[in-house]
């Protein structure tokens, strides 16, 4: 499940990115009641970006911001409640890694979704029902 933390240089320091995108994977895993899950906690990926100052921008201007970006299948935080928890989850991860240099009103989140079967791991195509299977452990091998 990539995650995509995009934040501009100097806003985090290396070691705060790391422990962002841990928070950030904690909030999936917490939201998604999978805490403790292996397949899933092995399956929440992703990047970290650090773009120059003047290429993070809000209103045309350059701005101290972050932006988180969650790929899903259609069907992981499925409902409102799930995609409003992590969404405030994953906020309050990156305003208190920021430190007081990054406002609130600064971080924007997303939530992707990847139609039926076009999710892909090791490459083995997963529909809903086989991702459910691996995530309970009863995928066949």
């Amino acid at each position: 499940m990539p995650i995509t933390l995009t934040v501009p240089e100097g806003l985090l320091s290396p070691q705060t990115q790391a422990e962002v995108f841990a928070g950030l994977t904690d909030a999936i895993l917490e939201v998604s009641g999978l805490a403790g899950n292996a397949f899933m906690a092995a399956n929440i990926v992703g990047s970290i970006n650090v773009l120059p100052k003047e290429r993070v921008l809000a209103g045309g201007k350059p701005v101290a911001a972050a932006f988180v970006e969650l790929k899903l299948p259609e069907i992981a935080l499925a409902t409102p409640d799930a995609k409003r928890a992590f969404i405030a989850k994953a906020t309050d991860v990156v305003e208190k890694a920021g430190g007081g240099r990054l406002k609130r009103e600064h971080i924007w989140s997303n939530i992707v979704y990847a139609p039926e079967g076009a999710w892909g791991i090791a490459g083995r195509s997963y529909d809903n029902a086989g991702l459910v299977d691996a995530i309970a452990g009863t995928a066949a091998l």
